[in-house]
């Protein structure tokens, strides 16, 4: 067992052979091969007696063809992050293919790895320890989805070990044996490239960056260079085709959007248009007409393109409404999977929650037919989500659509990949390294030569930069068809509305609001969105309104009913003897109302009206045309059958008075997204200023323009996604330790640390910010992911939390 040398480019600042353990470097003394030397596997030491069966010092006699395999150790080590060699041994030459799951000897324990691929020889001068066992012959690893985890890794400074626990799903034997496929063919390469660097072979289509260089409109050379330049002859850096921060792009001609459409990229090498790249069995899907799409200027060139197998990158800003079937957005997506699979390529889908995959599922179902895709989310279990994510990995479907994990699935011949939603946190990932879905695809897309398509009712601020620097083209309807399936909205402050009623001014529900609730009842079911979730969540001093906090660890107290009695949010605690610190008081006010506590309201004053809610207790998918109060939290709104008659956004304040970077766009996001589900030109009120910026787009159902000032705003203040952005969180004494140990790039800029507020009686922790560049994020991540390793290597006992792009900056 030993190490494969990485490229230069990735190489940390100390002695890679002291980070090795010391069955990974031990040597042959007697007959050891000259300095530089490359000992092919088995190869026996001059004047060794080889044994029949056997090479030196007993080791089993190695495969014919390929002998040595360079293995992803299942390591949690980061210092460690790089490939090793092993020998195959002759008797599971057959069984040890590229992909396949390994148990290796690793530090003197078996631990689990990934065959990456099978070589003539090692560089490795000891001798290879030998593969343990081939756990499956099932390859479940594709060289696209390694070269895909290597390059998240690299971006967001993580293990590649850490990303393909995202990327392949445990295994279920049970699951596997139901229905295997023929044995796999002999042994062959799989070139995976090491962190930072470049595999042997070009990347798919011969002339984009290679798997581990840029992002989507990064430049890969240093700080300094002019964008889309190389600077030197290291691996990995090359001439990107994607656009650059200052939204010159460089590559391929065909890499620039075309006026008015979406940007494109040439048809995959070595595949003419209609081709099928994929593998996969079946017939093509029946051509159809546009669907939605006919409703976009340019919706019809992007669905020609995707059939005749190009790669189109476009963010699309999709129409609002219900029509009989649900919402628009799910058949326009399954229309665009259609187009891809009659290209001869395949299509994923990756949307935020378990309700958008049924939505997208029902749809792909009605326009592709039955068995034609998978729905791959993690409440599936373990033995069902395996066995869909072994059809994908065997071919057997082109077409999938899932939750953020989703982005890994082994689609053969990837076409399209979309995102749906992308400002939604669920996108992001919980487990280090933190990836974002939206990156993820955009990787892939472009390692693959795929189309993109970033689609939602709103328009993030990273989406607004894919379009700024050319890398992508805008997928938009005309102003006339805007307006005519836009909601009708009525902001609750203008001037005209408080001069009729000044108690608007204090009311929660004002009278505009009251109105818009009675008529919407009178033609179908009414969405009330309320921000917070519970019954009271927050309470306050009847007497003095300060906050009341939990005695024991100050955490917030709330109420879970009417009756019930406070209690701490944080440890759990009944505080029924709760008095105010301040004023010595003992009875509470409400300070921020719940969902529950709404319905229970809204139940009162219409008595004879059903209500319904929906939220984290239980999320309704649909329901009926008729009379209903609906009461939702965000990103919970059931979908009406007909669309709603009416809705009300209450207390906007409570979105847009976040102390967070994004709050004007996640709120303006949350609010389209409810008010898309209302009929053409039905009442909206919005609870908020109409000086608001959020709220003057959400009146004109302009969200392009709200993006783009809050891209210049970010620019103008140096915040992502105008620049690179990584936090270091843990104690004060290891992130000092961090900060001392990274090798900055040059003009990097160090904010704090500063105290980072805990919960449930945590100890203090801080975090500090590093802003570079955007040229420089490559290298920031790659002397991040330096510092974690040496760190890891001294065996330093508290861990420093290292995360690229967080969504939660301020």
């Amino acid at each position: 067992m030993t190490e494969t040398r990485p490229a230069p480019v990735a190489r940390p600042s100390c002695d890679e052979g002291a980070l090795l353990p010391l069955d990974a470097v031990r040597g042959e003394r007697a007959g050891e091969t000259a300095p530089g030397a490359v000992r092919r596997a088995g190869e026996t030491a001059p004047g060794a007696v080889r044994r029949a069966g056997e090479t030196a010092r007993g080791v089993p006699e190695p495969a014919a063809v390929l002998p040595v395999a360079r293995v992803a150790v299942d390591t949690p080590l980061p210092h460690l992050d790089r490939p090793f060699d092993y020998l195959v041994p002759a008797a599971m030459d057959a069984e040890a293919v590229p992909g396949v799951r390994v148990r290796v000897r690793f530090a003197g324990k078996l631990v689990d790895g990934f065959l990456l691929e099978r070589t003539e020889a090692s560089e490795h001068q000891g001798r290879l320890a030998r593969l343990e066992r081939v756990v499956s012959p099932e390859p479940v690893l594709t060289p696209e989805i390694a070269a895909l985890a290597r390059a998240v890794a690299d971006r967001y400074a993580g293990a590649m070990a850490d990303v393909l626990r995202l990327a392949v799903p445990p295994r279920h034997a049970r699951a596997e044996a139901e229905e295997r496929p023929e044995t796999p063919g002999g042994p062959g390469t799989a070139p995976v490239p090491a962190p930072g660097g470049a595999a042997s072979g070009d990347a798919p289509g011969g002339s984009g960056p290679v798997p581990g260089g840029s992002a989507p409109g990064e430049t890969t050379g240093d700080p300094g260079a002019a964008p889309g330049k190389t600077t030197g002859d290291a691996p990995g850096k090359t001439t990107g085709d994607l656009g650059s921060a200052s939204g010159e792009t460089t590559g391929d001609p065909g890499s620039a959007p075309a006026a008015g459409g979406p940007a494109s990229e040439d048809t995959p090498a070595g595949s003419a248009p209609g081709d099928d790249t994929s593998g996969g069995p079946g017939s093509l899907p029946a051509p159809g007409g546009p669907g939605p799409w006919a409703d976009y200027p340019d919706g019809e060139a992007f669905l020609s393109a995707l059939a005749e197998g190009r790669a189109p990158r476009a963010v699309w800003t999709a129409l609002p409404g219900v029509t009989a079937d649900g919402p628009e957005w799910p058949r326009a997506v399954a229309v665009a999977v259609r187009e891809t699979l009659r290209g001869g390529r395949g299509a994923l889908v990756v949307v935020p929650d378990g309700k958008d995959v049924a939505l997208a599922d029902a749809a792909l179902t009605a326009v592709l037919g039955p068995g034609e895709h998978v729905a791959l989310t993690a409440d599936l279990g373990p033995a069902e989500r395996y066995r869909r994510w072994l059809r994908v990995a065997r071919g057997r479907v082109r077409a999938v659509v899932g939750t953020r994990g989703a982005a890994f699935a082994p689609v053969a011949g990837l076409g399209l990949a979309v995102i749906w939603d992308d400002g939604d946190d669920l996108h992001a990932e919980r487990l280090a390294p933190y990836p974002h879905a939206r990156e993820v695809l955009a990787l892939r897309a472009h390692q693959s030569r795929a189309g993109l398509l970033v689609g939602g009712y709103a328009r993030t601020a990273e989406a607004t930069r894919l379009l700024a620097t050319g890398w992508a083209g805008a997928l938009v309807a005309a102003r006339q068809t805007v307006r005519a399936r836009a909601p009708w909205v009525r902001p609750a402050g203008e001037d005209a509305e408080l001069a009729r009623d000044e108690a608007a001014r204090a009311a929660r529900l004002p009278s505009l609001a009251w109105r818009a609730l009675r008529a919407g009842l009178e033609r179908g079911p009414v969405l009330v969105q309320v921000p917070r979730r519970g019954y009271l969540p927050a309470l306050a001093c009847l007497n003095c309104r300060a906050r009341a906090r939990c005695g024991h660890c100050s955490g917030p107290l709330a109420l879970r009913s009417g009756h019930a009695v406070p209690y701490c949010r944080w440890c759990g605690r009944i505080a029924g003897d709760w008095r105010c610190q301040a004023c010595g008081a003992s009875r509470v006010r409400a300070q921020v109302v719940g969902v529950r506590r709404t319905a229970e309201e809204l139940g009162r004053a219409f008595p004879s009206v059903p209500v319904r809610t929906s939220g984290r207790d239980g999320v309704l998918t649909t329901i009926g045309s008729g009379r209903a109060l609906v009461v939702a939290t965000p990103g919970a709104e059931p979908v009406a059958e007909e669309g709603y008659a009416a809705a009300v956004l209450l207390d906007g304040w409570a979105l847009l008075g976040r102390p967070d970077l994004r709050a004007a766009e996640e709120t303006l996001r949350r609010w389209m997204n409810a008010a898309a589900l209302l009929r053409p030109r039905a009442e909206l009120v919005v609870m908020a200023d109409s000086a608001v910026p959020a709220v003057q787009a959400l009146l004109r159902w302009d969200p392009i323009t709200h993006a783009e000032r809050e891209l210049a705003d970010r620019t103008e203040l140096g915040f992502p996604p105008a620049v690179r952005m990584a936090t270091l969180t843990g104690s004060p004494a290891a992130v000092r330790e961090m900060l001392g140990e990274v090798a900055l790039p040059d003009g990097a800029q160090v904010l704090g640390p500063v105290p980072v507020e805990t919960h449930r009686g945590d100890q203090v922790r801080e975090r500090a910010m590093v802003r570079v560049s955007w040229a420089a994020g490559t290298a920031l991540a790659a002397a991040l992911k330096g510092a974690v390793g040496v760190r890891s290597a001294r065996k330093s006992p508290e861990p420093v939390r290292v995360c690229i792009d967080p969504l939660d900056v301020i």
